[in-house]
Formats: structure tokens, C-alpha cells, sequence
């Protein structure tokens, strides 16, 4: 039976159009009781009378009126009340620390021109690097996640190279550990008060993934192994990625961004929960 005093975590939210044209917000819950899932309509009237701020991810709310079905799995809500307020993300003096802990070992590359890309992508974009999500749900899913996922990845990239130094580049590998989903700060858009994160409308009029935007940009700029490790870091085709690692006979150093990609989104700091 439903508790109707239950809290629950919000996971995602999105609002969209109808086809009569009106609002129409979805908002997808986790009962901290017993971690079943809800996922709830909310209907344009509800969504102009609240307060866009209370889906953050990481928040916990209460269901104050809705109508469920057989299940109760499914609602369609009217009102609902703000319990805790999740993190935000990660403070400004944090995002820049990181940044330049990026930076500062971009800068010793001893392969100038790769130094050069990295670097100048970084300077160019900065301000978006620093405040954009990884994700909007899977993983570093919160202001300044791209940029902590990054920052992670680097560090794993330098642990490993230790132990496979014969066989890798480790410049070439930190590059690609740094700007694998640079392509998010695209892809995603953050509302700065709100916290809410989506798909930026325009991103796929031209692009097909993050991926291929991170493997296109390495490419043209000379840098084809690097392009080639972004280009598999999802590690499957039916995931999204461009070099499906399944397949036969590659080269050893195409595997490991996948891996070292995968360590961070699954034991990093994979949501606001974790800061």
C-alpha cells in the first residue's frame, strides 16, 4: 500500500510539449523507503504553480496530491512539497582548483602541439567546462560534473600509464582522458538557478554524439590516436559508440580509455549525493 507520507529523491525532469500544445512535465522519483521507482505527469497548471528549482536532481520531496495507478508506479501529480534541497554541485573555488590541476599537467606534455590543442580547447571554453554536467542522469550528473569527471579520468589515465608505460603514450592518453566528452559542453545545457539540466535544443541539428564531436575535432587537428580512443571510449556500438570494442584485431591502446571512462562513472563522485 502507498505511504503517502513517503520522501522521495527526484532522478530526472524534463518538461515538454503536448499535442494540444500545452506543458507537459515528467518527473521520474526514488522512494527512499524502499528505492522503488515513480514516475510522475505533471500537467501545465501544476508546472506554472511550481517552482522549477524543486526537481533538481538530489532533491527530496514529498507527494503532497496526486492520482496513482493499480501499481503505484505511475502519477499524475498536482502538488507536491520540498523536503531537503540537494547540492547545487561543485562550489567555484572546487572548479577552479580542478581546472587548473588540469592544466597544470597539460603543461607538461613534452609534445608540443599536443599541448597546444589541449590547452588552447580548454582556454577557449573554459567557462562552460567548468560549470557543465556529464550527464544528465547517468553519471556526474550536477554543476561542474564534466569537469570532475574529467579530472578523474586524468588521474586514472596517470595510475595506469605507471603500469603500462611499454605500451602506451601517456600524454596521449591523459589528452583523451581530459577531452573525451568535451563535447558535452554542447550537448547539455545547466540552469544556473534552477540546476536543471537538458539537451541543448540545436546540438543535434549538426552533431551525432558528443563522440563524434570529440573524434572530429581530434581528427582535424592531427591527432588520430587520441581520436580513436574517443571514438571506442563507449566501449559498444548499441551504447553509442563509434568503435565497437568487440571487434577484432585493434590496437591495444584503443581499449583503455573505455575503461578508464567506465572507473570514474561508476566509483567517482557520480551524482550530487557523493559531494
Amino acid at each position: 500500500m502507498l505511504n503517502l507520507k513517503a520522501t522521495y529523491e527526484v532522478i530526472i525532469y524534463s518538461v515538454g510539449d503536448t499535442k494540444a500544445g500545452t506543458k507537459m512535465g515528467k518527473l521520474q522519483v526514488k522512494n527512499l523507503e524502499d528505492n522503488s521507482i515513480l514516475n510522475c505527469i505533471m500537467w501545465e497548471e501544476t508546472i506554472n504553480r511550481l517552482d522549477e528549482k524543486m526537481f533538481r536532481s538530489g532533491n527530496k520531496i514529498q507527494i503532497l496530491q496526486g492520482t496513482y495507478n493499480e501499481k503505484y508506479n505511475n502519477s499524475i501529480v498536482s502538488d507536491i512539497k520540498l523536503i531537503e534541497e540537494a547540492k547545487f554541485g561543485l562550489s567555484e573555488e572546487d572548479r577552479n582548483e580542478l581546472f587548473n590541476k588540469i592544466c597544470e599537467r597539460i603543461d607538461k606534455f613534452s609534445d608540443e602541439k599536443m599541448k597546444n590543442f589541449i590547452k588552447n580547447l580548454l582556454l577557449k571554453y573554459e567557462d562552460d567546462f567548468k560549470i557543465k554536467p556529464a550527464a544528465k542522469l547517468m553519471h556526474h550528473n550536477y554543476l561542474g560534473g564534466l569537469l570532475e569527471h574529467s579530472y578523474e579520468c586524468m588521474e586514472i589515465a596517470d595510475k595506469i600509464y605507471n603500469m603500462f608505460s611499454k605500451k602506451l603514450d601517456c600524454d596521449e592518453v591523459v589528452a583523451a582522458s581530459v577531452i573525451h566528452d568535451f563535447g558535452k559542453i554542447f550537448e547539455y545545457t545547466i540552469n544556473l538557478e534552477s540546476g536543471i539540466i537538458d539537451y541543448a535544443e540545436d546540438f543535434y541539428t549538426t552533431w551525432i554524439s558528443h563522440s563524434q564531436w570529440g573524434f572530429t575535432t581530434c581528427m582535424n587537428a592531427g591527432f588520430p590516436r587520441i581520436a580513436k580512443m574517443i571514438a571506442a571510449h563507449h566501449g559498444r556500438t548499441d551504447w553509442g559508440s563509434m568503435i565497437d570494442l568487440g571487434q577484432k584485431d585493434l590496437e591495444p591502446y584503443v581499449y583503455v580509455l573505455h575503461h578508464i571512462d567506465d572507473l570514474s562513472a561508476k566509483f567517482g563522485k557520480t551524482n550530487v549525493s557523493d559531494l
